[in-house]
């Protein structure tokens, strides 16, 4: 990466907090593509979470958006726990690990799995576990992947709502917004 980030560590808030989280994923990211036909650049999805989460969900905490911003870097990345720790401190890298799954684990043992840790989740985890179910089948809905049939889509539908099920209370306009989305399965 071009710069360092020792002093986010420390700092641990606000919107500086935000920015170099967005810099770090889009550095993490820079090759990936979604899986929807138009294979748009994989940073516009944590984007998305930040963006449902301040302006859908109303959430304010820094720690929150930054931790969607950074969800997907240990399981899609070469970014370890330790790098997002030196990084943007404990608080944040604790958080995305909690959103990660298990990937040694089988496709289907990893979807039980979320569903089962949903509901013992911290609240900043469900925050970013509700706009990341949401930004998914919005995406699904619009431009689903290429290699899915009807029948996956609809799978990975119910499976969110599995997940979404148990993390009930934790934002009403989250739930809400995953409420409208789920009704459009397809």
């Amino acid at each position: 990466m071009a710069r360092g980030l020792t002093g986010m560590a420390g700092e641990g808030r606000g919107t500086g907090l935000i920015l170099e989280a967005l810099r770090f994923a889009a550095w993490k990211h820079r090759d990936q593509r979604r899986k929807g036909p138009k294979s748009v650049p994989y940073i516009n999805h944590p984007i998305d979470l930040a963006n449902v989460l301040w302006f859908e969900g109303r959430v304010r905490d820094p720690v929150v958006v930054a931790a969607a911003i950074l969800h997907d870097t240990i399981e899609d990345t070469e970014t370890t726990p330790d790098e997002l720790r030196g990084a943007f401190g404990a608080v944040v890298a604790d958080v995305v690990q909690e959103v990660t799954d298990v990937t040694w684990l089988r496709k289907r043992a990893r979807k039980k799995l979320q569903v089962a840790r949903a509901a013992g989740s911290s609240r900043r985890a469900r925050l970013v576990k509700l706009a990341d179910k949401i930004c998914n089948l919005r995406d699904i809905k619009a431009h689903p992947p290429r290699d899915w049939s009807l029948e996956r889509q609809r799978e990975y539908f119910d499976w969110a709502k599995s997940v979404v099920d148990e993390i009930r209370g934790t934002n009403a306009r989250l739930e809400r917004k995953f409420d409208d989305v789920y009704r459009l399965r397809p």
